[in-house]
């Protein structure tokens, strides 16, 4: 009869199925190059022996650490933390995708290329490969670490001439959804929030430019307001845009939490949301549905986005090429934007067309 030890090593599984350890690895490890009457017999021993495999020894003898850093580069100047809701629904789409596939994950938020670098994990064996979310400002030197390694995968802006592997919504038609939604519904003087200076946030501004012009609308650049992605900044961004344009009846809002931020502002003024004006946000993060009021905003399909990333790195980590995936832009219509006839979608949300 088999005695259960915890000092049994898989030379001993070995010894006991009569196989050499290599093929213990394997038939533990899933692997369909042992026959599937060799693993069920191993896996049967491994189980009367309470064998378990030391995933520590295995990842220095492969080489491997099965885990993935997840890297959200903050900038000093930038009051935008790891908190931030749609880091957090996005951390948790690719923590579901990694742990499907056996790895966990690394956090970090201080870049390589920092003022005080706190390493790179790739290069000190702390991880097997890197999702960075968001390119920031500082693009060549993400160019930079990504030519330096090919286990690199980026969400944000599709923008020319990159040539590291980019996952990201449709940035650009985004913009252009929301500020046409509100002038749809009427609204003539548009405002736009957001740090433009981002690359993701420039081409929301662009779509934004975009359906003004189309409309046959100026856009007053009293209306284009920088506003950081936090929401005391945007309350008070939003405050300076009620002073300086009080005729304004819509708001392109960068990010939900930038929406929210517009919303409180309004009401402090007295003015209504929507009655006095309409305010679409972007993101579609979780709490977007259960805001008073709903937002209307732009979806960036964050579940389908994190798995996106995850089965890129993962091509990028076996050496083989993974193409960009551009994710569309989808108007998911609440209450923010005073539109009428809307009819219900998952998650507590409404949803409708331009």
């Amino acid at each position: 009869m088999l005695r259960p030890s915890g000092d049994l090593t898989m030379a001993d599984i070995a010894r006991m199925a009569g196989v050499s350890e290599s093929t213990v690895s394997r038939a533990l490890a899933g692997s369909s190059r042992v026959a599937a009457s060799t693993r069920q017999r191993i896996a049967e021993l491994a189980s009367a022996t309470r064998y378990t495999v030391n995933e520590s020894a295995r990842s220095l003898r492969l080489g491997r650490t099965r885990t993935v850093e997840v890297l959200i580069p903050i900038e000093p100047d930038n009051p935008q933390s790891i908190s931030d809701p749609f880091f957090l629904d996005l951390l948790g789409a690719i923590a579901d995708a990694l742990t499907a596939r056996g790895y966990d994950l690394l956090l970090s938020k201080s870049p390589p290329w920092g003022k005080t670098p706190r390493g790179n994990s790739l290069v000190s064996g702390r991880a097997d490969g890197m999702i960075i979310i968001g390119q920031g400002k500082r693009l060549q030197e993400l160019r930079d670490l990504a030519q330096a390694h090919a286990q690199i995968v980026v969400w944000g802006a599709h923008l020319d001439g990159e040539d590291y592997t980019i996952v990201g919504g449709d940035n650009r038609e985004g913009g252009r959804l929301a500020c046409a939604h509100l002038i749809g519904l009427g609204r003539t003087r548009i405002a736009f929030m957001g740090d433009y200076r981002l690359p993701e946030i420039r081409l929301r501004h662009q779509g934004y430019l975009e359906a003004m012009g189309a409309a046959g609308l100026s856009v007053d650049g009293a209306l284009v307001v920088p506003a950081k992605f936090d929401r005391e900044s945007a309350f008070a961004a939003a405050q300076a845009l009620i002073a300086g344009a009080p005729d304004v009846d819509g708001v392109v809002a960068s990010s939900d939490v930038i929406a929210m931020g517009v919303i409180s502002a309004l009401a402090q003024a007295g003015r209504r949301t929507p009655a006095d004006v309409g305010v679409v946000g972007y993101d579609d993060i979780y709490s977007a549905a259960w805001f008073n009021p709903s937002l209307t905003t732009i979806s960036q399909s964050i579940r389908r986005g994190g798995d996106a990333l995850v089965d890129a790195l993962f091509a990028r980590m076996a050496g083989e090429p993974a193409a960009n995936v551009l994710l569309p832009a989808q108007l998911i219509v609440r209450a923010s934007c005073g539109a009428q006839g809307l009819t219900k979608t998952k998650r507590g949300s409404r949803r409708s067309n331009p």
